[in-house]
């Protein structure tokens, strides 16, 4: 019996790809093993005679990671108003929101800031407290309740506060109580008493104490029943009539630069330029980039809607829940980095900086409703054409949005390819499964159009369908490569490098177990035999139009196991190993076979372990842990060998624990179905939920960051330090490096979410991450789509062709 066939036979018939493997390795030394789990299997056969892959509920062997629960969580959307001039203020009262920008009221209305009508001028602070909207203006104070805007006081305050159900205020040098429809002082006719000077005589019959001065304020607070007082580099407090200068047993300020001030639950918090202050009871400790905090220089603190704390810097807002800190940077989700002011209410914040208003608004969301959202921002920004995904980029307000023709659209269609796959061995779903095939047939054009059987080209473009530019650069900073069809109608690019070879082997594979039907089979089959075949027949290379190795396409002995290739002999030696196995075992041709035994005679499985290179790290390229995990896939559903599997899963688990700290769930749940092991899905997922809807690759920065030390339990093999979450950075496929802290294209291009949906059909498939539970229906049925067009237009152009005929 063909043990590898015997495989394919038992993985695709709806049990996974390592149950199947360590059966066959179990019947290579048991054969009477063989007749027992033919009965054992009868009826999954007849299921894969009918060409039906396994759906809904999947049955799993014995693992020791734990599923997710897709449990409802709140997903930010983030929204920017810019202006020319900076908004100082920014308060909630009501259903509106209000914003100062130059003095000048706005109100927030549908994406604008319109202004606010009969609202004072040269207003300088804003707050909402009980039932009214304060402002203090250089002209005096003013409060918005029912009836509208009212003068209530000639003075200038600093701030206000809510204390014991009244409100008070402060000018620089006095506190003040609204009362009867105006502010009264609560300085005593003697003046307020100091607790350091006040004497008692010796008979106890007076106090005698001078006055003091308990200015300059700049902020006020009720916390614990009491009256605190902000003043330059100091925390003070009001015993009625009586001012503690130092009320702090233990600790001390981080910094004598002060900016604002929150009571906050059990805790008051005071902003510095060094991080936070935090008094609790009377003891005063910090928060600072060690304890988590991203940005130290901060400037405003405002409570949030679930007991959350938000934080101005002067680089980014911050929101602390429980432990966790969110960084919410420009330009991704703010206009400008410096944050004066912040207001929460609603589940939104709104964020008041120098070039304008940031709006975060959270809705529930699920990880499935998130996949619905994305699935659908990919038809509605035109990233689909000719069955392959594009990124966009920006081609000037007179050409809009245009599909990228990259350096790889095999391998960037390969995401979506394994995505729908994916979805539709989980779901059943033939709607997925058209998807999927789509995608596949775009990637069996790459091998179809080249003259050269098994050479595949990196993208296609279309003479009279395609917008924009064709690009003018290859590998390695060589002039790209692109050759015309006899017909006229496309050009397709060579210098075909290992990316694209690996990406069709992971996915067009995946399509073969788990979606392809009738000649799909064949179609795919062919493809990966034509492409190891090329490989085999050609050196050991890919050989392009003239006649020359590509650039990054050798696996030979002459550049492997020489000076010059000896960085990429451990990746591009499993590489090799990785197509002679998936090969043969699609094809059944023993001439695949032979390479691998060639492979084997030169050594390259004893270069595998340490695929993965650790330095120097400036000379790591993110993109080559995509590539080997690429192969993992295949190479382990498809090899029998124990020796060989031992090479194989040593390698895998040294590269996951140096990639454990990226938190990524292709990596992740990779890991977890090669190995079976305990694989760190709950990061996984919470990395999922963590990715901005955003698909705009806007520019973003973190290095500056104070946080960016090594979590505990991890460590960092190939330099570095943590990595970022997806909220921090962009959307990203291909290496989706978390370490990548800078980044981003000024807003001018958009990158499919082709990565996420990846992973996560991957994670419902494989069991990682469960269905989720319909009981929020907000969480689940997405919104109404926007009304306007965005996006690149459709293609208009001639049709893919089909693929060539399989005789038999």
């Amino acid at each position: 019996m063909n043990l590898n066939r015997f495989t394919l036979v038992f993985s695709s018939a709806g049990y996974p790809f390592p149950a199947a493997i360590k059966l066959r390795s179990a019947i290579l030394f048991n054969a009477p093993l063989l007749f027992s789990l033919m009965l054992v299997t009868l009826g999954k056969a007849a299921e894969l005679a009918n060409e039906s892959p396994s759906r809904g509920n999947v049955s799993h062997p014995p693992h020791l990671w734990k599923p997710v629960a897709d449990n409802t969580y709140l997903q930010e959307i983030g929204e920017q108003i810019p202006t020319d001039r900076a908004v100082t203020s920014v308060a909630v009262h009501g259903t509106n929101c209000f914003a100062v920008v130059g003095g000048v009221l706005k109100l927030v209305a549908a994406g604008n800031l319109n202004d606010s009508l009969g609202a004072p001028k040269g207003i300088r602070r804003l707050k909402s407290l009980g039932d009214s909207l304060w402002a203090t203006t250089t002209d005096g104070t003013f409060r918005l309740s029912g009836s509208g805007w009212e003068r209530v006081d000639t003075r200038t305050f600093t701030d206000f506060c809510l204390h014991l159900g009244q409100v008070l205020a402060a000018t620089r040098d006095d506190l003040f109580r609204f009362e009867n429809g105006h502010f009264v002082s609560l300085r005593p006719p003697a003046g307020y008493l100091s607790s350091d000077t006040t004497l008692i005589r010796e008979d106890f019959s007076q106090v005698l104490s001078e006055p003091v001065q308990i200015g300059p304020i700049d902020r006020i607070a009720s916390y614990s029943g009491t009256v605190y007082l902000l003043r330059p580099g100091g925390l003070a407090l009001m015993e009625g009539a009586t001012f503690l200068a130092d009320p702090i047993d233990w600790g001390a300020l981080p910094s004598p630069v002060t900016r604002d001030m929150l009571a906050h639950g059990s805790r008051l918090y005071v902003a510095t330029d060094r991080g936070l202050a935090v008094l609790r009871g009377m003891a005063m400790t910090t928060l600072r980039g060690a304890d988590g905090l991203p940005y130290e220089d901060t400037t405003c603190l405002s409570d949030g809607f679930d007991g959350d704390l938000w934080i101005g810097t002067t680089a980014g807002a911050i929101r602390r829940t429980g432990e966790d800190y969110h960084f919410f940077g420009a330009h991704h989700w703010l206009p400008g980095d410096y944050v004066r002011d912040i207001a929460v209410a609603n589940r939104t914040a709104y964020i008041a900086t120098d070039a304008g208003l940031g709006i975060i608004r959270y809705e529930p969301f699920t990880l499935s409703k998130k996949a619905a959202w994305f699935e659908r921002e990919l038809k509605q920004w035109g990233m689909k054409r000719l069955g392959f995904i594009h990124k966009l980029y920006w081609g000037g307000d007179g050409e809009g949005w245009l599909r990228e023709i990259s350096d790889n659209d095999g391998g960037n269609t390969a995401h979506y390819l394994a995505a729908m796959t994916f979805k539709y061995a989980a779901t059943g779903d033939e709607q997925a499964r058209e998807e999927a095939t789509e995608a596949f047939k775009a990637m069996l054009w790459l091998g179809d159009i080249t003259p050269k059987p098994g050479f595949i080209a990196r993208a296609i473009w279309s003479v009279k369908g395609d917008k924009g530019e064709r690009s003018t650069e290859g590998s390695g900073g060589l002039p790209a490569k692109w050759y015309p069809t006899s017909d006229g109608l496309w050009f397709w690019k060579g210098d075909t490098s290992s990316d694209e070879v690996n990406a069709h082997m992971y996915a067009v594979s995946l399509f073969y177990e788990l979606a392809a039907k009738g000649d799909e089979k064949d179609l795919a089959r062919r493809h990966i035999a034509n492409i190891a075949s090329h490989i085999l027949e050609n050196g050991w290379v890919l050989r392009d139009m003239d006649g020359k190795p590509t650039r990054w396409g050798r696996w030979d002995p002459d550049y492997l196991l020489r000076p010059y290739g000896f960085d990429s002999r451990g990746l591009n030696g499993m590489e090799a190993q990785t197509y002679m196995q998936t090969a043969y075992a699609l094809s059944g041709d023993a001439k695949f076979q032979h390479g691998l035994e060639q492979l084997l005679a030169w050594r390259y499985h004893t270069f595998t372990v340490r695929q993965r290179l650790t330095f120097p790290p400036d000379q790591i390229a993110p993109w080559d842990d995509e590539l080997a995990f690429f192969c993992y896939h295949p190479l382990l559903r498809y090899t029998s060998d124990p020796a060989l599997r031992s090479i194989y899963l040593r390698s895998l688990e040294r590269t996951w624990e140096i990639l454990r700290r990226h938190q990524l769930p292709f990596f992740n749940f990779s890991y977890g179905i090669l190995t079976g092991n305990d694989c760190e899905a709950p990061q996984a997922a919470q990395h999922l939920r963590e990715w901005s809807l955003d698909l705009v690759n806007h520019s973003y920065r973190n290095s500056h960051r104070s946080d960016l030390a090594l979590p505990r339990g991890y460590v960092a093999y190939s330099g570095g330090t943590r990595a970022i979450s997806p909220r921090e950075s962009e959307a990203k496929w291909g290496d989706r490096s978390p370490l990548q802290y800078d980044g981003g294209e000024n807003g001018r291009a958009v990158t499919p979410p082709a990565g996420w949906l990846e992973d996560y059909w991957m994670g419902r498939y494989y069991g990682f991450i469960e269905p989720p539970n319909a009981g929020d229906l907000a969480a689940v049925l997405l919104p109404e789509p926007a009304a306007t067009s965005r996006g690149a237009a459709p293609y208009v152009g001639p049709p893919r062709p089909m693929p060539r005929p399989i005789f038999k």
